[in-house]
């Protein structure tokens, strides 16, 4: 990744200021109801302490529920989300197909995991790149996948990243299993038209040394 922010740390960062934001518009409408605090700790169930810690940022251990409460005595709807931001953490069938793929590839090719798009502030990495100079200067971007389970979500989300980092190659490393070799067979229009060169070549290239001279789909 580009920096050293565990994801981890990153979202224990957001959730506190989240936190914060929502002490901030509780506050804010508490005030604008000319409600005392007295009055909504009393509505809600809880000390005024409590609540006067969470208006100013200072309590991090809450319930999802008292929250909804809190916020709903003084006229608030709390609604919370997940959206995509980075990439999930690697599991160990997935680094293990990237190790599979690691060791076939040329001595002289260039191996690393974990490579950012190059877009300041873009969470998103990635898993692999080779690079070589046979016969010229190229590289190649490495997208694991262990388990196909949407064609659909996996085309959005690789036309995405290649629409942010379009210099070079794409390879799409599947992990060997029944599901996804069904899952390769009824592949989306956009996906097949994507990765043109052919497996077996794709990988002769990658163990000579050579450019595959183009996006392909590696089984391992």
């Amino acid at each position: 990744m580009a920096t050293h922010d565990r994801p981890v740390d990153r979202g224990r960062r957001k959730a506190r200021d989240l936190l914060k934001r929502l002490g901030q518009d509780h506050r804010q409408a508490r005030v604008a109801a000319g409600l005392s605090l007295r009055a909504v700790a009393a509505t809600s169930q809880t000390s005024q302490s409590r609540l006067w810690r969470f208006e100013h940022g200072l309590i991090e251990h809450i319930s999802v529920a008292d929250v909804g409460a809190w916020c709903a005595v003084v006229g608030l709807d709390v609604a919370f989300r997940g959206y995509p931001s980075g990439d999930p953490l690697r599991d160990r069938a997935q680094r293990d197909v990237l190790e599979r793929l690691r060791v076939r590839l040329h001595a002289n090719l260039i191996w690393r995991t974990e490579v950012p798009l190059p877009i300041v502030g873009d969470l998103r990495a990635w898993d692999g790149a080779v690079m070589g100079r046979r016969p010229k200067p190229w590289a190649a971007r490495v997208e694991a996948e262990t388990n196909i389970s949407d064609g659909q979500a996996l085309e959005r989300r690789l036309g995405l990243k290649l629409r942010d980092d379009p210099v070079g190659h794409l390879i799409l490393l599947v992990a060997d299993t029944r599901n996804n070799r069904a899952a390769l067979r009824i592949l989306t229009p956009g996906l097949q038209s994507l990765f043109t060169v052919p497996p077996r070549r794709m990988l002769a290239a990658l163990s000579e040394g050579l450019d595959p001279g183009g996006n392909g789909i590696i089984v391992l």
